[in-house]
């Protein structure tokens, strides 16, 4: 972002002189609010840039400018007690405020001048309020010409618990979002668990970016309160925006009423009679409510209202989109190249297409025949690679967001130049139907697919579109389009075609005078004399300073003023014929400005054509991007094998993680994956760290889910069913801010996945129990493994450092163990092991963790090593109760015990010096180790003949 922003000059505007006194009071008198507290950022607009004050220049600072040098201080106390305040420009700050809504997930207030105040401000009121799934107000102001690459979701959920007995673990949750970029309205309802693992899922489904909750009661104690809070900790772990509104804003008056309005054309008013005709309407109306849908006219009759049913894709938790990344989460979801399955996959050229792509990763379908539609669209564009590369080259990269155009056309605030990028994707169109038609098919099963996909709709759209373009070319001048001048054609109508003659004339007239002053005074024309559109002074002559002597006391000319550039001079004549040109420009505008308005009516009436014409080429843009990235990845991916849920066991031939395969310098060493139904479904992986054991863990539930958005997966061959859900526990979840410990973490995200996994679940978990002690982590790891082998029986991939673990299969049957190849070596000369991490997976029990070897390989002092060694040893003794067996044989034992005694007894006389007494202190350190030395080279022989005594000096 820094590198966007560019240099400091930015920040330079001068504040001290836009800002009158009186405003530090004022600020001071506003609510306290920050970036880092309340999540929300305030910007002041000063009519050419934008100021930031308190807090939020802090943040300005070291966010955008990365250094506390732009701050300045406005009042008294200068650094000590002033105002922080940071200015940006226009340009600056909306790209700030584009990346604040859409990546780092801020709340955003854009504060205008009270009206009846002077160019200095001291008051100034609230004049566009925007979240991250509310942009509306802000809209048109940051995303007029930059895509919005994911939508901005919004959610309103009300909870009411279950009554009776059941009334602690279950609730009912009534939900309401909206997508205010597509027009979309969409609610459920379902039964959840107490701890919303439905919820999380669907707000991972729908991509939420922010959502509406009631407040909590004033005493914070009530069962409605507990409720509340873990909600929140679960929209908290989705990185949601969380907003409360009051209580009364979730009952359901007037939603049947404003549903009515939303979504029935103008003048069908046929009667509802009440809101048990609309689902989830508390939710409904707290959302219509918040974004205020019902009030804006153009809303009417533009919306669609679907349910939405949580059993019709794959459901996946907060902890599988960040194991298995799927988008950048810290990052607020921005795409982030190949480290993230959406930024790997992500090769589509139109903004519609990225957002597509987005939710088909969110939402992997499991409808079979669905699945294996996509699959062979897939296979059609990866055979006939010539039809890709121009269908994304030709075509595709040259569509608009024809979504955001047809709601620009809805609102009535399109231009001619927006009516002109509708008429370039007509005139695409006939290319790009020629293209498909033109599909070499090796399977030609597929050609009736593509005819119905898209050769079918594009044909009809084409159709319905075909008066467009008659409509364009009648009515707009397209020869003015090369230099990006949009203006209607002056023969489309009389009056104008009249003015267009007035002005021709004008403009002769002023030519004219031009030629007969250039005459009179003796100059070149252009060269010397210049006819200029000055702003100050409408059409004049210009003279160099030099030149201007020639006008002199001539009363034919006119001076109007010196500038720098030279002096500005006018004839009556020339006076006559600018004011004649002035007004016939102006009256010839606002009559065009009518007939552009005329224009864009006619052809917004085209909106619902072109949004069904979004949705099929953001379609095709998505399966060209599957093929182009199944093709061209380091081995190309082949077409999965699907079948339905609990038919097939999980077979992947050479499986490989896509995201990693393509990082530069790495080899990737595939492996191949067997979880057969009945006998092998849950796996235990053990093995060194480093070894690759969460890279392969990981890699089965990153294919299951591109099998199941359609795409094809890096492997040699795949056998699959279809998962209802993947569900992951990885990585240290820290979340102490919150609250919330490590382990209390881990704990929160098993405890969700052993109450939602049904037998068709694929569960990844990636170490359990390690955020406690040995023995009731361990203890942990081993009643959830065998709660899920023996009573769920889901699919599970379980990487573990506990061995014991290990014995699990000697109790269930369909439990197997699998572990890391690592290569460990001994140098003849060292009793130091040599290890070579291998990256393969092969049937059996790892004996060791190599833990310590880690450690070594990051640089550990070697006395720290050491130590380790010493102790891990011990504690393994001491964890088996029982003393260690001896390495070597008591013979061997005694004799090295003998050499040792020997060599001390040796060095000891050799260092006395009072007869037989043994006095040591007179002798200097550095004589007795040089008599050690001669001693060890006297009993090498020995030393070197007994293992025990070698074994000891290694330890040392």
């Amino acid at each position: 972002m820094s590198l966007m922003y560019g240099k400091e000059k930015d920040a330079d505007h001068d504040l001290a002189h836009a800002s009158d006194p009186g405003f530090v009071s004022f600020f001071s008198k506003l609510p306290k609010k920050s970036p880092t507290e309340s999540g929300t950022i305030r910007l002041f607009d000063r009519n050419d840039f934008y100021s930031v004050h308190g807090p939020d220049a802090h943040y300005i600072a070291t966010h955008v400018f990365r250094t506390n040098s732009v701050l300045k201080y406005l009042g008294a106390g200068g650094k000590t007690a002033g105002l922080p305040s940071v200015t940006l420009s226009y340009t600056l700050g909306h790209a700030f405020l584009r990346e604040a809504l859409t990546v780092k997930q801020l709340r955003v207030e854009i504060w205008v001048p009270a009206p009846g105040q002077g160019r200095k401000a001291a008051k100034f009121v609230l004049e566009k309020e925007a979240s991250p799934g509310n942009l509306q107000a802000v809209e048109d102001l940051l995303f007029a010409n930059s895509d919005v690459l994911s939508a901005p979701i919004v959610i309103a959920i009300k909870i009411a618990s279950a009554s009776g007995a059941e009334k602690a673990k279950s609730k009912t949750i009534s939900l309401a979002y909206a997508d205010t970029s597509v027009r979309e309205l969409g609610v459920a309802e379902f039964v959840d668990n107490d701890l919303f693992s439905n919820t999380e899922s669907l707000v991972i489904q729908l991509s939420v970016k922010e959502a509406i909750i009631p407040t909590g009661t004033a005493s914070g104690t009530t069962d409605r309160d507990l409720d509340l809070n873990k909600l929140r900790a679960v929209l908290e772990r989705c990185n949601v925006v969380v907003t409360e509104r009051r209580p009364s804003e979730f009952t359901a008056k007037n939603v049947v009423d404003d549903i009515r309005k939303l979504t029935r054309p103008e003048g069908d008013m046929e009667h509802t009679s009440d809101a048990s005709s609309v689902p989830a309407p508390s939710a409904l109306s707290a959302l219509l409510t918040y974004l205020a849908l019902p009030s804006d006219l153009a809303n009417h009759g533009a919306y669609k209202l679907k349910e939405h049913d949580l059993a019709q894709y794959m459901r996946l938790d907060a902890s599988a989109v960040r194991a298995l990344a799927l988008v950048d989460f810290e990052g607020g979801g921005s795409i982030n190249k190949s480290s993230t399955l959406l930024g790997l996959l992500n090769k589509c050229k139109t903004a519609q297409g990225t957002r597509l792509l987005g939710t088909w990763l969110k939402q992997p379908l499991v409808n079979l025949h669905e699945i294996r539609k996509r699959q062979d669209l897939v296979e059609t564009f990866v055979d006939d690679s010539s039809t890709r590369r121009v269908l994304q080259d030709d075509y595709l990269k040259l569509m608009p967001d024809l979504h955001r155009l047809s709601k620009r056309f809805k609102k009535g605030i399109a231009s001619l130049e927006d009516v002109v990028r509708v008429y370039q994707v007509v005139l695409k169109m006939p290319g790009l139907l020629k293209t498909l038609e033109g599909i070499e098919y090796e399977r030609e099963a597929h050609r009736a697919l593509v005819e119905k996909v898209y050769l079918g709709p594009f044909r009809l759209l084409s159709t319905n579109l075909s008066k467009y373009s008659d409509m364009v070319e009648t009515t707009l001048d397209l020869a003015s389009l090369d230099t990006h001048t949009y203006t209607i054609k002056p023969e489309y109508d009389e009056g104008l075609q009249g003015l267009a003659t007035k002005l021709m004339e004008a403009r002769d007239g002023l030519d004219a005078e031009h030629r007969v002053a250039g005459k009179d005074l003796g100059l070149e024309l252009d060269k010397k004399l210049h006819l200029e559109n000055s702003a100050t002074y409408g059409y004049c002559f210009r003279l160099t300073k030099n030149d201007a002597k020639v006008i002199g006391k001539n009363k034919v000319y006119i001076e109007l003023g010196t500038i720098k550039s030279g002096v500005y001079f006018t004839t009556k004549t020339l006076k006559s014929l600018a004011t004649e040109y002035q007004e016939t420009t102006e009256e010839y505008q606002r009559t065009q400005s009518g007939l552009v308005k005329e224009v864009v009516s006619i052809a917004s009436t085209y909106t619902p054509v072109l949004e069904n014409l979004d949705h099929i080429l953001a379609h095709l843009d998505v399966i060209v991007s599957f093929a182009h990235v199944s093709v061209n990845a380091p081995e190309p991916y082949v077409k999965p094998t699907v079948l339905e849920r609990g038919e097939s066991s999980l077979i992947l031939k050479d499986a490989r993680h896509p995201c990693l395969e393509v990082q530069d310098e790495i080899s990737f060493i595939p492996n191949d994956v067997e979880m057969v139904k009945g006998e092998g479904e849950f796996q235990i992986i053990t093995g060194p760290n480093m070894g690759g054991k969460s890279t392969y863990i990981r890699q089965v539930g990153v294919i299951a889910l591109m099998a199941q958005a359609g795409c094809f997966v890096p492997c040699s061959s795949a056998t699959l069913p279809i998962f209802d859900s993947i569900l992951c526990r990885v990585g240290a979840g820290d979340s102490q801010l919150k609250g919330v410990s490590t382990f209390m973490a881990e704990m929160l995200e098993t405890a969700s996945i052993l109450r939602s996994a049904s037998k068709d679940s694929l569960i990844v978990i990636d170490e359990l129990g390690r955020g406690t002690s040995t023995y009731d982590g361990f203890g942990l790891a081993w009643a959830i493994s065998e709660h899920i082998a023996s009573k769920i029986r889901a699919f599970c991939l379980f990487a573990t450092h506990f061995h014991e673990l290990t014995a699990l299969d000697q109790e269930i049957s369909h439990v197997k163990n699998l572990h890391v190849v690592a290569h460990v070596g001994r140098e003849e000369s060292s009793q130091e092991r040599d290890i070579t991490l291998l990256y393969k997976v092969e049937p059996g029990v790892s004996d060791q963790s190599f833990g310590i070897h880690v450690a070594q390989l990051a640089n550990f002092p070697e006395n720290v090593v050491k130590l380790a060694k010493r102790k891990a040893n011990e504690l393994e003794d001491f964890a088996v109760g029982q003393q260690p067996e001896p390495q070597h044989s008591n013979e061997v034992t005694q004799e090295g015990i003998q050499i040792v005694e020997d060599l001390l007894r040796k060095w000891a006389e050799n260092s006395a010096t009072d007869g037989d007494d043994i006095v040591m202190e007179d002798v200097s350190a550095d004589a007795q180790l040089e008599e050690l030395r001669r001693c060890v080279e006297e009993f090498r022989p020995r030393i070197e003949g007994n293992a025990w005594v070698q074994s000891m000096i290694s330890s040392m």
